[in-house]
């Protein structure tokens, strides 16, 4: 026996009304938990968000300076894959389902509108952690065209950042304690490698100053990523472009290559130095060099170096 169409109830909810989750679904069908619900009883998904609470695990659904509200699709161990309620979302239109966006997720929730998913860039990829903060793994974020709202100005801290000041590469005085890991998992607390690694940048900008240098640090947005990239440290006068560890492992000494290499393409730079509180052993002072970077350590109430043109 086929399944029988979803029936034609008409929609009755204007953008802003409020509704108990439980009556919406009494109503219109879907799954009364989870973030995405398609429902078989009427032509709708409906799609619940918290930004407030999303932000905090680096997931940024609202509005976004492109005029589209931005989605983080389901799933919360492994990469996201567009199937189930994702799938739902990508093909609501070809399925003749309307989207409709609430806020909340549970008790009563708002209806923010409804939303088409945009046909010339539906959704791209972006990094957050699993759920409790586990490992960065790969999320899937959907551009949601406005159908019946009007749209409103980015009200997430990465909205607005983005919003203001969109270039592709921005000097930011090291005073700006901006990380990478604040946009992409803002609940984790900093790690003691992390303090060390403040510590170790603000130590060694001090001593490029009592020698005439000044330092910034570099943010960078890379074409089609929504996540901006922070160097540690930036010296334009030595074409010095640093990347701190907080501890002396070849774990630390493999990454800090790799965000070199990432920066380097970006920022102007003669020399890459990775800051290290001690000198490293042997074979990681030899793969630093084998990747064209110095390391920098320091030593009494100075700092030395594998390149001496790493130092002023």
């Amino acid at each position: 026996m086929s399944e029988s169409a979803p029936e034609r109830i008409e929609w009755t909810l204007n953008p802003g009304d409020q509704i108990e989750r439980k009556k919406l679904h009494t109503m219109y069908g879907g799954r009364t938990q989870g973030g995405i619900g398609p429902s078989a009883k009427t032509p709708n998904v409906f799609v619940f968000t918290d930004p407030v609470a999303g932000e905090r695990h680096g997931y940024y659904d609202d509005w976004m300076p492109d005029g589209r509200f931005h989605y983080s699709g389901e799933g919360q161990y492994g990469d996201q894959r567009m199937l189930s309620g994702n799938a739902s979302i990508l093909n609501h239109q070809a399925e003749g389902r309307a989207l409709r966006v609430f806020q909340g997720a549970r008790g009563t929730v708002t209806y923010r509108g409804e939303f088409a998913v945009d046909r010339e860039n539906p959704w791209y990829s972006a990094d957050a952690p699993e759920t409790n903060d586990g490992p960065l793994r790969k999320v899937i974020v959907f551009r949601l065209k406005p159908v019946d709202v009007t749209p409103q100005s980015p009200a997430t801290r990465l909205g607005r950042l983005l919003d203001t000041e969109p270039n592709q590469v921005d000097e930011l005085p090291l005073e700006r304690n901006e990380t990478e890991t604040a946009f992409v998992n803002p609940n984790r607390e900093p790690y003691e490698a992390d303090r060390r690694e403040a510590r170790l940048v603000r130590e060694f900008a001090e001593y490029l100053t009592t020698h005439g240098h000044s330092s910034s640090r570099q943010r960078i947005l890379p074409p089609g990523e929504s996540r901006p990239l922070f160097t540690d440290l930036h010296s334009k006068a030595l074409g010095l472009l640093v990347e701190a560890k907080g501890s002396v492992t070849r774990e630390g000494v493999r990454m800090a290559i790799g965000q070199l290499a990432d920066y380097g393409r970006f920022v102007d730079h003669t020399i890459r130095a990775i800051l290290l509180p001690s000198e490293p052993r042997e074979d990681l002072l030899t793969l630093a060099e084998t990747q064209g970077c110095a390391v920098v350590w320091p030593v009494d109430k100075g700092f030395a170096s594998t390149d001496p043109k790493a130092l002023p």
